[in-house]
């Protein structure tokens, strides 16, 4: 894989018992780009988010993830491909039940990427200031003797760990409500903070699934220029999957398409706005008609 390609899928299937929820997808991500997944309900856009992030191991394809520490297979990371959606080997149980907070298991997110989530989860009775500093247990509490006794290193570690909590809630505007409870936050507003708490994790790409949903025009656009600064300031890839086609428009640098979990379109904004196959789907006419 091209360095300037930090995320590759390969003929990517995902069965569920007879359903087919993706059938043969194909995408190609740049680095540092912002990417929308975009498709009618059911097209199958979050079943390709899970098997990216680690909730679904597929049933066939490759997933190529080229950021921290060089390219990785994601599908190998999570043991391969298998029979049967639901498994969950008992060594990894624990650590993912941990990460479906933060967006796939340990292993995928140690890669260097991260999700948030179209129903928001947010520990909600912790403080806006913990839930960031929490998603970081990796950095600060890797040695618990160290926490026991609160060396120098352990207390260096959590500096830096409120460092970084502070400077993402600057990000996105939240450093006034850093000590309310999370769940006393409007829902633009936590909506915002499940964003900061996913870069708290330090990815290199993140997926967010349908993070304009239940926003109102104002807070719709100041998300698109939150997006459009993580990228341009931070170098971040963004994958996206989002209803509000303005939005997608205005900050996608590329689209693909899906309906029925197979690829029908893939390009540059103007030309999926324009192409039949899109608008028939959306529009649930045949092709022929809508042309």
């Amino acid at each position: 894989m091209s360095d300037d390609i930090i995320l590759s899928v390969e003929h990517l299937m995902m069965h569920f018992g007879g359903i087919k929820a993706l059938s043969d997808v194909n995408l190609k991500v740049k680095r540092n780009s912002i990417f929308a997944l975009i498709g009618p309900n059911g097209a199958g856009k979050t079943t390709v988010f899970n098997c990216l992030t680690g909730f679904y191991r597929a049933t066939a394809g490759n997933i190529h993830l080229n950021a921290k520490g060089g390219e990785v297979n994601v599908l190998r990371l999570l043991g391969g491909p298998f029979e049967g959606p639901d498994f969950v080997s008992p060594s990894r149980f624990a650590s993912r039940v941990y990460y479906k907070m933060f967006g796939g298991t340990h292993l995928v997110n140690r890669a260097g990427m991260a999700r948030t989530f179209q129903n928001i989860r947010l520990f909600k009775e912790m403080s806006v200031v913990e839930n960031l500093l929490v998603a970081q247990h990796m950095w600060v509490n890797r040695n618990l003797l160290a926490g026991i006794f609160n060396t120098k290193g352990y207390r260096k570690a959590e500096g830096s760990a409120l460092d970084t909590a502070f400077y993402w809630l600057e990000v996105v505007d939240l450093v006034d409500s850093a000590n309310r409870l999370a769940g006393e936050l409007s829902y633009g507003q936590q909506r915002r903070l499940e964003i900061a708490r996913a870069m708290c994790t330090r990815p290199q790409i993140i997926c967010l699934d349908e993070p304009a949903a239940g926003l109102n025009p104002q807070e719709t656009e100041a998300l698109s220029g939150m997006i459009r600064h993580l990228r341009d300031h931070h170098d971040m890839t963004v994958v996206l999957i989002e209803h509000d086609m303005g939005m997608v428009m205005s900050i996608s640098d590329d689209i693909v398409v899906l309906d029925h979990g197979n690829v029908i379109a893939a390009g540059k904004p103007e030309a999926i706005r324009n192409d039949p196959k899109v608008i028939a789907a959306y529009l649930g006419a045949d092709e022929e008609e809508v042309a």
